[in-house]
């Protein structure tokens, strides 16, 4: 969320963006090796869960139990070249069951394709912020019971600790939502399946590519839908696989797409009292310093009934912990002693990958790695990611009739570069102006005091657009920027003097 002078940057940046075509993104860097830490599913209370299940079936959506997948065993598939009649339905494999993969379930068996939404665990916890912004809400139509809170206030927190009140310009319906993702997830996978898919619990192992060009895809798997531990190897055959699996994506390995930058996002949550919640109820604090993080920035974000502490880093991965407990030194005043009920990590991919369609495969979400630098959001892109890629699949099947290739699966890839390309050059260009330094912190936290700011960000990220604003507000804010820029170097030089 932390997108605030986006508008002003996005202003600047449209000369050149216009003169050039969009480019695939493009660049490899280390390997992750990072795992992911989770803990049990949080419960939710008996009559929000009824709510939930009502808004999707009408019934009560029953604890994750093993689910069958008598259905998805290995089937001995036609071999159909592509744009011809397939004489059955054509059968996709998703791979990961979080918002990119169950939104691509989703829209896959609305749209008439036999689909498999593979997910290892059901009550999976990613850890994540949980924001979403507000047009998320409405275009993936999202049932107020899933947001736990509705943030209309946040506070900017500089090195020095001076805090800024942000949100002033927010209207009474406008808010950011606050998820937690074993809610939302859970709710989106059941979604997927009430339209037709079905749910397999599995984890992919390998994938056997087609000797021809028109063959089929065998998926390896194991199959936990019977309780093992260990799980009973399987197979399938797919016409086509979306990886959904995260930013450790199995999919990705299998079409050698190439690795990324990653950052490791550390958060623990907190049940604080009663008292401490009430100032968290609406409200979200970001902190930004080089002791909380070198190049990101820590935040508490209010759950249900507890609060998420975390931050994150790319560059200095081994003192993940170190900038943990600064976060927890920061905001101790506000959050106390509170009790630690659920510790996480895991990589967030900082740019998309070099690779993220090959044949009849394609990549979604943090496999492709769409995750937005400088604000770290993932949640809204990822879901939007997974319904276009499965629109292009389902339009060009005509409506899982026909065969399709890799030019029809390049179709998503094509729009998404064009609607997006320009908001991740322009969060990566702020990430390393604001960031960079304290003094540079300092100067953006100085900058989200003005309300014009404050309103083009927020429009830009509740609603993911670029709204055109008034030209000698954004003249006024381009010299408060470059000002704000100058006293941050001049800072930063005499600060390194001093050292």
């Amino acid at each position: 969320m932390a997108t605030f002078t986006t508008k002003h940057a996005v202003t600047t940046a449209r000369i050149s963006t216009q003169k050039s075509s969009c480019k695939s993104f493009s660049q490899a860097s280390s390997r992750m090796e990072a795992k992911t830490v989770v803990g049990r599913r949080a419960a939710l209370p008996a009559q929000r869960l009824s709510s939930i299940s009502s808004s999707i079936t009408g019934k009560a959506v029953k604890t994750p139990a093993a689910v069958s997948n008598s259905n998805a065993r290995s089937l001995t598939l036609e071999v159909v070249a592509a744009g011809a009649p397939l004489g059955r339905k054509l059968r996709v494999a998703v791979v990961g069951g979080g918002p990119s993969g169950a939104c691509t379930a989703e829209t896959l068996a609305k749209g008439g394709c036999e689909t498999f939404l593979i997910e290892r665990k059901m009550d999976n916890c990613k850890p994540c912020g949980g924001a979403i912004p507000l047009c998320m809400v409405d275009e993936f139509d999202l049932p107020d019971e899933i947001i736990d809170r509705k943030v209309t206030k946040m506070k900017m927190i500089s090195p020095s600790n001076r805090e800024v009140d942000v949100g002033r310009t927010l209207s009474e319906t406008e808010y950011i939502g606050m998820c937690r993702r074993e809610v939302m997830d859970d709710f989106l996978r059941r979604r997927a399946e009430s339209y037709g898919a079905t749910l397999v619990n599995g984890l992919m192992m390998s994938l056997e590519k087609p000797s021809t060009r028109d063959g089929v895809y065998v998926l390896n798997y194991n199959d936990y839908s019977t309780g093992s531990k260990v799980g009973t190897p399987a197979k399938m055959e797919v016409d086509v696989i979306v990886g959904a699996d995260g930013a450790n994506s199995r999919v990705a390995k299998e079409i050698d797409a190439g690795d990324y930058d990653y950052a490791i996002a550390f958060q623990e949550r907190m049940r604080i009292t009663d008292e401490k919640m009430e100032y968290y109820k609406d409200l979200a604090e970001m902190y930004v310093g080089d002791d909380v993080s070198p190049d990101f920035y820590g935040w508490v974000f209010p759950k249900y009934d507890h609060v998420a502490v975390g931050t994150g880093t790319v560059i200095n991965k081994k003192a993940i912990k170190q900038y943990q407990d600064a976060i927890r030194e920061r905001s101790k005043n506000k959050c106390g002693d509170g009790k630690i009920i659920r510790v996480e990590a895991h990589p967030i991919p900082e740019h998309p990958r070099p690779r993220r369609v090959q044949d009849r495969v394609a990549l979604v979400g943090d496999a492709a790695g769409y995750v937005t630098k400088c604000s770290g959001e993932g949640i809204y892109f990822a879901a939007k990611s997974g319904r276009m890629c499965a629109e292009a699949i389902v339009e060009q099947s005509q409506g899982g009739t026909v065969a399709v290739d890799e030019s029809d699966l390049r179709i998503y890839l094509d729009k998404w570069d064009r609607k997006y390309w320009a908001t991740y050059k322009v969060l990566d260009i702020l990430q390393k102006v604001f960031y960079r330094s304290n003094p540079a912190r300092e100067a953006f936290v100085e900058m989200c005091a003005d309300e014009y700011v404050q309103k083009m960000t927020f429009d830009s990220y509740l609603y993911k657009t670029v709204v055109p604003g008034n030209p000698l507000d954004d003249l006024k804010l381009l010299g408060n920027t470059i000002g704000s820029i100058v006293r941050a170097n001049a800072l930063r030089r005499e600060m390194s003097k001093i050292a």
